[in-house]
């Protein structure tokens, strides 16, 4: 089976690559669906260390895939939140709700004035053993 054509596979060398059988995002008329970005650094392939350096981290993976389907994070709609975050739909992934407060202040920074709708919830387990990952959809 292949993508249908009316898809759009959206990928950037700026976000690490996807770690599975799955696309960065996939751009549908003007929609784009933006994987799960976890806080690993493009550059190394590794993993940065301590909840505010993951949340930043991976919330800079998101922004660069958001950028790359031709979007902008001033355009997300909504996120999830458990122990992760950010979408134009948000949802971000934490493995620790202990750590809600830390990210949220990170998120709220780079999304500035921007509120996108938002869930956030607290999981067992992320991919890599990380804390937080985000995820969004995006006009």
């Amino acid at each position: 089976m292949s993508t249908h054509p009316s898809l759009t596979v959206v990928s950037t060398p700026d976000a690490p690559g996807a770690i599975g059988p799955y696309s960065q995002a996939i751009k549908v008329g003007d929609l784009l669906f933006v994987s799960g970005c976890i806080p690993l650094d493009p550059k190394t392939g590794q993993i940065v260390e301590g909840i505010e350096e993951q949340a930043a981290q991976a919330l800079k993976n998101l922004t660069a895939v958001v950028n790359a389907g031709g979007s902008e994070i001033g355009k997300v709609v909504k996120t999830t939140a458990s122990a992760l975050m950010i979408t134009r739909t948000l949802r971000v992934f934490l493995k620790d709700m202990n750590d809600f407060v830390t990210v949220n202040g990170i998120y709220a920074g780079a999304f500035g004035s921007h509120k996108p709708a938002r869930s956030a919830v607290e999981v067992s387990r992320l991919p890599k053993d990380v804390l937080v990952e985000v995820e969004c959809i995006a006009r």
